[in-house]
């Protein structure tokens, strides 16, 4: 077996989307976001997200279409955006399928079962609310979800954000 000192998996420099450059550029906050309850759980760590002021707010969200959680959020369907915090990187990669969670990715962290979805205790915020829309078709590989803001907590943690593979 040979060890390399480059990423086996990484194209060669000019064949590099310069769109996925510019979005590991781009300073993105980081969330895990969830639904269901008991062995319906599911999860998925999500940086595209954009807040949406207005009565009501809206958390607009891409996610992947082959994902459980966009498999499970239909129109009316509850969720839970839970804003990550400092040292929660590691529970983002479970999230993100890219780290091992022996016994499922809810038994990495402090969970509680809330009304909308589960909770992560120690988050910087937790965004209750219910998807308003689902759009038709993608926009790039993401479908978009809408999702009506019907309570918000805050802490005083800091978020947690992502910039060209590492948390900040």
């Amino acid at each position: 077996m040979t060890i390399h000192d480059e990423h086996p998996f990484l194209p060669p420099e000019g064949e590099r989307s310069v769109v996925r450059r510019l979005r590991g550029r781009w300073p993105a906050g980081v969330a895990v976001v969830t639904t269901g309850e008991g062995r319906s759980r599911v999860g998925l760590t999500v940086s595209s997200l954009l807040v949406v002021d207005g009565d009501p707010g809206v958390v607009v969200m891409m996610l992947d279409p082959l994902s459980d959680l966009a498999e499970s959020l239909g129109a009316g369907v509850p969720c839970v955006a839970n804003v990550l915090g400092p040292g929660q990187g590691d529970l983002a990669e479970v999230f993100a399928g890219q780290a091992p969670a022996p016994g499922g990715p809810f038994t990495v962290g402090s969970w509680s079962d809330g009304a909308h979805g589960p909770e992560l205790l120690g988050s910087a915020a937790v965004v209750r609310g219910r998807v308003s829309q689902v759009a038709e078709g993608e926009t790039g590989w993401s479908v978009r979800h809408e999702v009506e803001i019907e309570a918000v907590d805050l802490s005083d943690v800091p978020a947690l954000r992502h910039e060209r593979g590492s948390y900040h």
